[in-house]
């Protein structure tokens, strides 16, 4: 099985790890100075609705020294102001202007600068397809707007009016022609084939690739067409990483595969399909997850548990594990970041009640700050699930088994234990059971005694674990025992001996 892997090197020789104590019924991280091999940058993450300062701080004393390739950053150009503050406003661009409620236009090239500094890229989520709901307001820096009018930007001629059953929303998802090019939820399409729209685009997103930039996911991307996406990126300066989302959960006539010529593409169907099996299924069903289940190809998928709009029953909805869900969002996660599909993304949001709810703030609209005396204030309003134990030690084992992008010594009771390995490079036990697993395991390791990245990670010196350790005998044979609920995995970046 091929893996296009994109990953980004750090500038220096050594990774840091990290030390974390217990908080609550999360795990809460402080880093350390243990340095590891150097090993290729495999997952990203999507800090949802972080202030740049925050992630930027976020880059330095956490993302890097965890091994973290990228981090997915909100739409950082003026979006509407809706009432109540919804998460969706910053979905709604009234200018390219580098503003918004995360931050100055400095902020955001000092949160690149910083973040490129200790090897994690930076990905827009960049909102082209559109801009607000048709109607009359001012952006978030003062930048009034009115229906298919957005000065010295868009004016009508700029957008489709498709017209079709009185007013120009899509109404039917199995006509390819009025999903590209009516509105979505009253949302201001704009004529992407139009040479000029696109030539506004390319300088948005030129823009934010001088301000160094990698990467690019492309909102929306089902409601343009593939050409004009293709007309569009092509035009960019350098290579940037593009992903589009694409929510193809089959049965329309716009599929995923048509995008694959500019870029990855989100996979829905791996959310919608783990999170039935950890809920509902079997783990045993998992030993041939991915393409044979009707997914893409792995080379071209961009996959997740979650994200911003699934976890709110939203964009391809479905029953989705989610932070809410708890331990058993932690075992699905380390099943993916286990799992040689796809480039992974973790989702790291904040607390809501209502779907629509925009991010901790005041009464004013202020997202509150994350990082306050310099230590993030998580597990309370903002989850940071990328902080939990479980998932982001698994992102060193991401890492390190990227060169053995297969499964082998696969076990399985039938039900709801598994076990795999990546070669002579990890193996990870999933116990989704009421009971305990107890068994020697075959692995593919060599002999040693190696750190369980669930529950612990090697101390500054790489000679102790802080929590338990798994002992790898001269056959490869490994005695694991593990309660209900629970997991293991060991790797050779967490060898101890």
């Amino acid at each position: 099985m091929l893996y296009k892997l994109r990953f980004r090197l750090s500038k220096i020789l050594t990774v840091l790890l990290a030390i974390f104590g217990f908080l609550g019924s999360s795990i809460y991280w402080t880093p350390a100075a243990t340095a590891q091999t150097l090993s290729p940058r495999t997952v990203a993450v999507h800090l949802f609705e972080w202030k740049w300062p925050d992630i930027a701080q976020e880059c330095e004393s956490f993302l890097g020294p965890k091994g973290f390739a990228a981090v997915q950053v909100s739409p950082p150009n003026e979006h509407a102001v809706v009432n109540n503050f919804p998460w969706y406003q910053r979905y709604q661009p009234v200018s390219y202007q580098i503003e918004s409620r995360s931050g100055t236009r400095s902020e955001f090239a000092d949160m690149v600068s910083r973040c490129q500094s200790v090897g994690v890229d930076v990905y827009v989520d960049a909102v082209i397809n559109h801009m607000t709901g048709v109607g009359s307001g001012v952006g978030y820096v003062g930048s009034r707007y009115e229906p298919y009018d957005y000065p010295r930007l868009y004016s009508f001629q700029d957008f489709h009016h498709c017209g079709k059953n009185g007013n120009d929303d899509i109404h039917n998802y199995g006509d390819r022609w009025e999903v590209q090019n009516c509105e979505l939820v009253n949302l201001a399409d704009l004529n992407t084939s139009s040479d000029y729209v696109r030539g506004q685009i390319v300088n948005y997103l030129n823009d934010l690739i001088d301000l160094g930039v990698a990467g690019f996911r492309l909102d929306a991307s089902k409601h343009m067409s593939t050409n004009d996406i293709q007309a569009i990126t092509s035009s960019l300066k350098g290579e940037p990483y593009i992903y589009q989302e694409v929510i193809d959960q089959g049965g329309e006539p716009i599929t995923a595969n048509e995008y694959f010529q500019n870029g990855d593409v989100t996979e829905f169907k791996y959310s919608v399909k783990l999170s039935d099996t950890f809920f509902n299924g079997k783990l045993a069903w998992l030993e041939n997850f991915g393409e044979e289940w009707g997914f893409m190809p792995s080379s071209n998928a961009l996959v997740f548990v979650d994200n911003h709009d699934n976890q709110r029953g939203h964009g391809g909805g479905g029953h989705i594990v989610t932070h809410q869900d708890g331990i058993l969002y932690d075992l699905t996660n380390v099943f993916m970041l286990a799992w040689p599909y796809g480039y992974p993304r973790i989702m790291s949001s904040y607390e809501f009640s209502d779907g629509n709810q925009g991010p901790p703030s005041d009464m004013a609209g202020n997202t509150h700050d994350i990082y306050v005396d310099g230590e993030p204030t998580c597990f309370d309003e903002w989850k940071c699930e990328h902080r939990w134990r479980p998932i982001a030690n698994m992102v060193a084992f991401h890492n390190f088994t990227s060169e053995k992008f297969l499964v082998t010594d696969w076990w399985t009771n039938g039900n709801n234990q598994i076990a795999f390995g990546r070669g002579d490079r990890g193996f990870v036990v999933i116990n989704r059971e009421g009971n305990t697993l107890s068994r020697t395991f075959k692995t593919s390791l060599t002999q040693g005694t190696y750190c369980n990245v669930i529950d612990g990670e090697l101390t500054d010196n790489g000679s102790q674990c802080s929590g338990s350790v798994i002992k790898v005998n001269h056959n490869g044979e490994a005695n694991i025992s593990l309660p209900s609920m629970s997991a293991a995995a060991i790797h050779i970046g967490a060898k101890i001996s």
